[in-house]
């Protein structure tokens, strides 16, 4: 079998494994894999935005409204660690090309959504996650000491030793030439969630928790895997295939969710489940297969700005939004469990290493609250470059080591 060394590998290219590769130090011979091309990962699907510490004053509402939203089973050091490391990531992402939305006054404009206190997002209209998830491939794409390599998924772990004394050495790969083994000091598994799954996700189907299911398999601890998010909104349609997901973002600007006779039935603005839950109960009291949600209270310039990308899908599904409501279902959308870690992506297993959706350091409780994905898996990705290393992240310093009531 063919054998190649490295001093770290990184399975994933989503914004976890990305963002990973480029705080590591320069000369760090980093090779990126990824199961399908690298456009294909869930970062490039995220609508709504990214959360980030807009005013030093808004840092304990923020993290309240996380704690709620995951029925206070989060790791409060992990929340902590998150909206503090959220300056030092939003400024990062600009320094390479991010263009956030703004407000006429040319400051970074802010959107609220479900579950949120007050308004906290960044977005680039309501394809952000493709913006930052470009802007960082195209970062790393041009390293000189970094690969990144498609259509290349990891098939399992390399293990030495017995015991306590076992270390990941690398990771089994297989790429056009056939399976090939990954020799390095350090790997990391930033493979996203576990949406491919399921019948109806907004997750690429080729998203099957491969890592966990290598980690299961030597023992390496893993958590909460039934905890699993369900998004209130998605398309809905008879068609097969990914669920195509109506951003929170939504219902933060205006719109409202109807039954058939077009009356509201919940509050909107409530933690996902809590509007998932409430969707379930009415299409069984209607005997319906979906719900509407209406953009009556949406101004067009924000349906055809912020929400361009949205409008447009509809619209070639049959489905005019400034017309009519849309029909929506909830669909399977994150997985808060994962491969346990702690706040610097360490796992059970020395040498193996883990951030983002796969990852599991309590950060978002129970039920995961709208917009912290992206940024979780910068700031602990950017933490883990440091525990590999041994320095501080290369692009986003304050990621891992904050400066007190700091803000973006």
């Amino acid at each position: 079998m063919r054998r190649e060394s490295w001093d770290v590998v990184v399975a994933g290219a989503g914004v976890a494994g990305l963002f990973c590769a480029l705080n590591l130090p320069e000369k760090t011979r980093t090779l990126v894999i990824c199961k399908e091309d690298a456009a294909t990962c869930d970062s490039m699907l995220a609508q709504g935005g990214m959360c980030t510490l807009a005013n030093p004053a808004d840092r304990e509402a923020w993290i309240a409204d996380t704690l709620a939203a995951g029925h206070n089973e989060n790791n409060r050091a992990a929340v902590e660690a998150m909206v503090d490391g959220s300056p030092a990531v939003t400024r990062a992402l600009v320094e390479l090309g991010v263009e956030f939305d703004r407000s006429p006054d040319g400051r970074l404009d802010y959107t609220r959504e479900g579950a949120h206190s007050r308004p906290r997002i960044v977005h680039r209209a309501d394809t952000t996650g493709a913006a930052v998830t470009e802007a960082l491939l195209a970062a790393v794409r041009a390293l000189p000491w970094v690969e990144v390599r498609e259509h290349s998924p990891m098939e399992d772990l390399l293990v030495e030793g017995e015991g306590k004394g076992r270390r990941c050495v690398g990771l089994l790969a297989r790429d056009g030439g056939g399976p090939v083994e990954l020799l390095a000091n350090a790997c990391v598994l930033a493979c996203g969630g576990v949406g491919g799954l399921y019948e109806r996700s907004t997750n690429y189907p080729c998203l099957t928790g491969d890592a966990i299911r290598a980690c299961e398999r030597h023992g390496v601890a893993t958590e909460h895997l039934d905890w699993v998010q369900i998004h209130p909104t998605s398309l809905f349609t008879d068609k097969p295939g990914r669920a195509f997901l109506i951003s929170e973002s939504c219902r933060g600007e205006g719109a409202v969710l109807v039954g058939a006779n077009g009356e509201r039935f919940c509050d909107e603005l409530a933690p996902r489940d809590v509007v998932s839950a409430a969707i379930r109960k009415q299409m069984e009291r209607e005997g319906s297969r979906f719900v509407r949600l209406d953009f009556s209270a949406v101004g067009e310039d924000v349906v055809r700005g912020h929400f361009a990308h949205i409008y447009e899908t509809c619209l070639a599904a049959g489905h005019d939004i400034l017309a009519e409501p849309v029909p929506v279902v909830p669909a399977q959308h994150y997985l808060m469990g994962g491969i346990a870690c702690d706040l610097w992506g360490r796992t059970s297993m020395t040498g193996l290493f883990t951030c983002g959706e796969t990852a599991c350091c309590g950060v978002h409780g129970k039920n995961r609250l709208a917009s912290n994905s992206l940024l979780e898996s910068l700031v602990f990705s950017a933490r883990c470059a440091e525990a590999i290393s041994g320095r501080a992240p290369r692009v986003a310093p304050g990621a891992a080591h904050p400066k007190t009531a700091e803000a973006c």
